[in-house]
């Protein structure tokens, strides 16, 4: 067996290993990015295998939360892709306008930039108060950090950038308060939020949403995964209900491309048809 061959062989058997004990399951990610983020916990346990990793997060729960760290993808910040909220201001608003209630599923909401990105953008536009927000991820860890509402004041310069390119009517610093070297944004715009553990995995349907906002996540995923999370987002749409996903994602080529038809096919807006 050659050493590529081992190294793959070890790789599956951590990845049936957490599915088994844990009930994380990995195995449907892609192989590339997972080969990565398991080496780097690899070499941060200071060990020199797959397998000893294998070996260390089946007995030890705590490096097993480090390990889920690295495995979830977290790279996020506010309003990115500015022209995508621009689009979701022009496009999408106006049709939500249209429900009495509206309820909006964020998956795979990461430290919560995005979720309160989303908070922003309702509250400008009058619909923060019949709007339920659903913002959920496997892991954790970064739910309670998106719950604190607490990022970076460096990195306030970019966000504030990005707001204003992506449409925004009012002085972005009136949204947080300083608090030494983080700013705290402002508690009640997550009122309307939920915040939730759900693995899209394994987990299933578990509401009806008017718009299911997932960017960048399904990148990460092999093609028959991705087909089993838009078969869940299709079951948990409203007919005529709308997914967003990332720039570099599409419902083309999936089982439900079929089911939806595009509203802002540059921002990867689509509505749910059948």
């Amino acid at each position: 067996m050659s050493r590529r061959d081992l190294e793959q062989l070890e790789l599956r058997l951590l990845l049936e290993g957490i599915h088994t004990h844990y009930g994380y399951d990995f195995r449907g990610y892609s192989r590339s990015s997972l080969r990565r983020r398991v080496w780097r916990r690899v070499t941060e346990e200071q060990l020199e295998s797959i397998s000893g990793l294998q070996e260390r997060v089946l007995h030890d729960a705590e490096a097993m939360e480090r390990l889920l760290v690295d495995l979830s993808i977290n790279v996020t910040s506010m309003f990115r892709d500015p022209t995508f909220y621009a689009a979701l201001r022009a496009t999408v608003v106006p049709l939500l306008r249209t429900y009495p209630y509206l309820r909006i599923w964020n998956a795979g909401c990461s430290t919560g930039e995005e979720t309160f990105s989303l908070a922003i953008v309702l509250r400008e536009e009058g619909l923060a108060d019949r709007v339920r927000i659903y913002a959920t991820d496997i892991n954790e860890g970064v739910l309670r950090q998106a719950k604190e509402g607490l990022f970076p004041l460096d990195r306030m310069q970019d966000f504030t950038r990005d707001y204003l390119r992506a449409g925004g009517t009012s002085a972005f610093s009136d949204y947080y308060k300083v608090h030494g070297d983080r700013a705290r944004f402002d508690p009640t715009l997550i009122d309307p939020v939920v915040f939730a553990q759900h693995n899209l995995v394994s987990d299933g349907r578990f509401n009806d949403f008017h718009l299911i906002v997932c960017r960048n996540v399904l990148i990460y995923f092999d093609r028959d995964l991705q087909n089993h999370v838009h078969d869940l987002f299709h079951q948990s749409l409203v007919r005529f209900g709308m997914l967003a996903l990332g720039h570099k994602e599409s419902i083309r080529f999936t089982s439900r491309a079929e089911d939806y038809a595009p509203l802002d096919e540059g921002e990867k807006i689509y509505r749910r048809v059948a």
